[in-house]
């Protein structure tokens, strides 16, 4: 018991020191002057990095200063594990020598009883028995023997018979008081050891508290270098305002205010889309604002004019239906836009389709197929709008400065950015809040912001047992450790960098064999360090419609990953049918659910 409460003693005095040292930073004057005050004679990158680092060491100090405290609550939690399960053992043994005592106490009135009578018995026998009265009764010597022997023993098994009772006694009255002393003692020591665990974990946790703020307040600084860092080099920070829901609810941006806390989960901008020539959605909203159909086409075919007046091209031949009309037939039956949409968007569409089969068959020199690697045909007019659209377009091709029909690539979705035309929005400009002014966005495309975690374009694909696409901490800490192993392998097998779901969702890549993610840790620690935990996260894109970084704060600092090298990590490692589904291209954000 002293040696413990020495040491209970030590443990307080470190608690103290740590206290005054760790806790009272929190009041310095000398962060909050580095947190609101400008920077005045230095450049404001490094004079933020000088706030950072400050504040990355203090955090650090505190880090350094509490795992002694942590140590020795270990400890001391295992010492009071053993004193509760003592306690309970004491405990247990009181009762035991409760029940003891009691049946003693019982035997003990037994023996009084007998005692007492005994003692009555002897002092008649004293009083009317005596040596000489017993020498007159005797018939002889042998007998005189006998009785006084008789009468000595009796009188020597009673007197050890007091004795003994006496000695009982005396000790049931000594077992009695250890045992109310003992339970005084534990129920004090299991009140002192209950105080000193909550005090400890009290002060671990201030602790805590501090470090998180700290990180929170490094998140924040960070994330305005980072702000200034793209401005000057010509990217900017993604932001994302209302955008609309994609066709799966639980991969749009209106799930996470249901996504578990402390959960990741990337979006493109765009799905499959080769992000050349006109939008389809763009065109749709274009056209609900008023927009013509020269108007439209000159926005995603800047290069090119509208030939009113082209030569008519009479049959085209058309895979697994032979040679038809051009006109009558064939284009009548692009199934391409839904028929309810704008006239003038179905008329730029009209003129995209007639000029892309016109091209795609050099006027008539080969056949066309009808999915959407061509675009998609039914042997069946559309009718509606649709046909007015063909009708009233008939000779309308979009030809270059040579007369020639030129490529009229066309997409449903291309995510705010067109290769040919720049950026889709209102002003032509990616800045800001972008999303809000984009064309497709305002059209409520389902895959102009979409988190893709089934298996093909389909939105009821099977989903690898994932009922949404967000992702725990764990799981994004593999993708960067993924992404850390791949730059610096030191003895992987970077084949084995796969899905850890690959043997029950293969998704078609890769070994059967994956890397577990305490294995990819192990291999991540041997190059600088293995990622366990993200702070935040915040995404750049450049002036191109790219994403330029992905930026994390984690236990080992800030990590900054170009953005086409963590779209193909993640599309390598991603667990189940996660991926980001661009191929030349990479536009993607990362949202994060705290």
């Amino acid at each position: 018991m002293r040696s413990f409460l020495v040491n209970t003693a030590r443990v307080l005095f470190v608690v103290l020191i740590l206290g005054i040292s760790v806790f009272s930073l929190v009041k310095q004057p000398k962060i909050t002057y580095l947190l609101s005050q400008p920077a005045l004679a230095l450049d404001e990158i490094e004079s933020l990095q000088k706030e950072i680092d400050e504040l990355e060491k203090l955090k650090k100090f505190s880090e350094d200063a509490t795992k002694p405290l942590e140590k020795e609550v270990t400890t001391l939690d295992s010492r009071i594990k053993n004193a509760q399960a003592g306690i309970v053992k004491a405990r247990n043994d009181a009762k035991v020598l409760s029940a003891d005592i009691d049946k003693r106490e019982g035997e003990l009135a037994v023996y009084y009883t007998l005692l007492a009578e005994r003692v009555r018995s002897q002092y008649k026998q004293m009083r009317i028995v005596t040596p000489l009265l017993v020498a007159f009764s005797s018939k002889d010597a042998s007998d005189l023997e006998k009785g006084l022997m008789y009468h000595t023993n009796v009188r020597e098994k009673n007197q050890a018979l007091i004795d003994t009772v006496a000695k009982d006694i005396s000790q049931l009255e000594a077992d009695k008081k250890a045992l109310e002393e003992r339970q005084v003692v534990l129920a004090n020591l299991q009140k002192q050891l209950d105080a000193q665990s909550e005090f400890f974990k009290g002060e671990i946790s201030k602790a805590k508290s501090y470090q998180k703020e700290l990180s929170g307040k490094i998140a924040a600084l960070s994330a305005k270098q980072q702000a200034i860092l793209s401005a000057r080099s010509g990217t900017s920070i993604t932001s994302v305002g209302e955008v609309p829901l994609a066709d799966d609810f639980n991969a749009s941006i209106g799930f996470k205010d249901q996504a578990p806390s402390n959960s990741f989960a990337v979006f493109s901008f765009g799905a499959y889309t080769h992000r050349n020539g006109m939008s389809q959605y763009g065109a749709k909203a274009r056209a609900d604002a008023g927009q013509s159909v020269e108007d439209i086409l000159k926005a995603y075919y800047p290069d090119a004019t509208i030939k009113k007046d082209y030569g008519e091209m009479g049959e085209i031949d058309v895979q697994g239906f032979g040679k038809m009309s051009f006109e009558d037939r064939y284009l009548q039956g692009i199934y391409e836009m839904p028929g309810s949409w704008h006239i003038n968007a179905l008329k730029a569409q009209a003129i995209a389709a007639r000029t892309f089969a016109i091209k795609y068959t050099g006027n008539g020199g080969k056949a066309i197929c009808t999915t959407e690697a061509c675009q998609v045909f039914k042997n069946s007019k559309k009718g509606g709008d649709w046909e007015k659209a063909v009708n009233d377009t008939k000779g309308w091709v979009l030809v270059d400065g040579g007369g020639n029909p030129v490529s009229t690539q066309y997409a449903s979705t291309h995510g705010g950015f067109s290769n040919t035309s720049g950026w889709d929005t209102t002003d032509k400009n990616g800045s800001g809040d972008w999303s809000n002014r984009a064309y497709e966005s305002i059209a409520k495309s389902p895959w102009f912001y979409k988190s893709w975690y089934r298996n093909g374009y389909s939105s009821s694909g099977a989903n690898c047992g994932r009922n949404h696409p967000w992702m725990s901490q764990e799981e994004m800490a593999d993708i960067i450790n993924a992404w850390i192993v791949r730059k610096d392998p030191k003895g992987a097998d970077t084949d084995r960098i796969v899905p850890i779901t690959i043997n029950t969702c293969n998704v078609g890549r890769g070994s059967g064999n994956p890397y577990s993610m305490e294995e990819l840790r192990s291999f991540a620690n041997n190059s600088g360090g293995a990622v366990t935990s993200i702070s935040d996260v915040s995404v750049s894109h450049s002036t191109s419609g790219q994403t330029a970084t992905v930026t994390f704060q984690t236990n080992r600092g800030t990590i900054s990953i170009p953005g086409s090298e963590f779209k193909s990590t993640f599309n390598i490692r991603a667990p189940g049918y996660l991926r980001i589904p661009q191929s030349s291209f990479a536009f993607f954000n990362v949202e994060f659910k705290r």
